[in-house]
């Protein structure tokens, strides 16, 4: 019991540590500041009338109250819960022993979780993602693997409670697909899933080989933040090309008689889109233009342009490179992302959406660069 309280007890004093880190992180003072701000702009005559901003200001908010409201609730909770460790020294009780340790491993996942969310600063690191998945080089197992990292982020998504439609997909020619874009909804969809942005490399067994080869298969995946009102942007009508086409898939009567299907190319940067999941026209052009706005600000971002009018052909690409991550089925099991050096040998877990320590990983990596 001794040893086991005496693990609760170092393990808390460095979590103080941490949430010590944190409340600097935060800027608690400045934050309780800015909420005493926004309560007294809130009270002014007038504030409720202009409905757009007075929404923007609850949303933020709303924010600022919920991370100090966790800030204390962790910090509260870390001060109980030494105080329940002295309290079991004396009492010498082996069965609350165990429920300390418990509560600090508890503790230790929550501030681990709310560091990451803490990292998450960027613009559009809160936004819903769009995410899209498309065969490399590898033929049918290429077109099996887009399908098998499909089931692994859709598995990732509803576990952390995210919504995830589908928008558009291809389907492959004997097996698996050849792309698809899913909408992920959630909070800090995007500055989770942009970690996830390369080219993921599959070795295995080709079940699609009579010699039972080994194969190497490659699949690609974009991720982009889904625009909210307050960030939009102005394209110019001219710089685009609209081109309608029978939607092929599952559907129905309806889907195989109307040309509903939607590709919009902008002329510019070479950028196409294209969405076919939707019943209308309309929407699937709606739906199109969303995505296309995410691709060109994206791709801004990465060009350091001030002005969308600024980006060309020639910078469509870039960012793309080799492989980020390997997962190796045969001769052994390892998934490691090339980035960060993270890796596991239980390939089977990963491929059904525990992904959070490579997440974690690079988020991590990118704050201290």
């Amino acid at each position: 019991m001794i040893i086991k309280l005496e693990e609760a007890a170092s393990a808390v004093k460095e979590l103080m540590n941490s949430v010590n880190e944190m409340r600097a992180s935060l800027d608690i003072e400045h934050a309780e500041k800015k909420i005493d701000e926004l309560e007294h702009n809130m009270q002014e005559d007038g504030f409720w009338d202009d409905m757009k901003k007075s929404q923007e200001v609850s949303k933020e908010l709303k924010f600022l109250k919920d991370r100090i409201e966790r800030y204390k609730s962790i910090s509260s909770r870390l001060e109980d819960t030494n105080v329940l460790i002295d309290m079991c020294r004396e009492e010498e009780n082996e069965e609350e022993a165990e429920e300390i340790l418990n509560e600090v491993k508890a503790l230790k996942n929550e501030i681990e979780d709310f560091k990451i969310e803490i990292l998450l600063s960027g613009e559009y690191d809160k936004n819903n993602a769009i995410l899209n998945l498309h065969t490399g080089v590898g033929g049918n197992d290429a077109q099996d693997w887009t399908q098998m990292l499909l089931r692994m982020y859709t598995r990732w998504a509803e576990a952390k409670g995210f919504k995830v439609e589908v928008i558009d997909m291809l389907p492959g020619d004997e097996a698996g697909i050849k792309s698809v874009t899913l909408k992920i909804t959630g909070e800090y969809a995007y500055g989770y899933l942009k970690a996830e942005k390369g080219i993921h490399r599959l070795v295995r067994i080709s079940p699609f080989n009579a010699n039972g080869k080994r194969q190497t298969s490659f699949a690609s995946v974009e991720v982009l933040p889904e625009l909210t009102e307050n960030q939009d942007i102005v394209i110019r009508p001219e710089d685009l090309r609209v081109d309608t086409y029978r939607a092929s898939g599952a559907g129905g009567q309806h889907i195989n008689k109307t040309d509903s299907a939607i590709r919009i190319t902008h002329l510019p940067t070479g950028i196409v889109v294209q969405c076919q999941n939707e019943r209308s026209q309309h929407s699937n052009k709606e739906t199109a233009m969303s995505m296309l706005k995410s691709k060109l600000v994206e791709l801004k971002e990465r060009a350091h342009k001030e002005k969308i009018e600024d980006l060309t052909g020639e910078l469509k690409d870039m960012g793309w490179g080799s492989q980020i991550r390997s997962y190796v089925f045969q001769p052994y099991t390892m998934v490691k992302d090339h980035r960060t050096g993270v890796e596991t040998g239980n390939v089977n877990s990963v491929m059904d959406g525990e992904i959070d320590d490579f997440i974690k990983g690079f988020l991590k990596q990118e704050s201290n660069s």
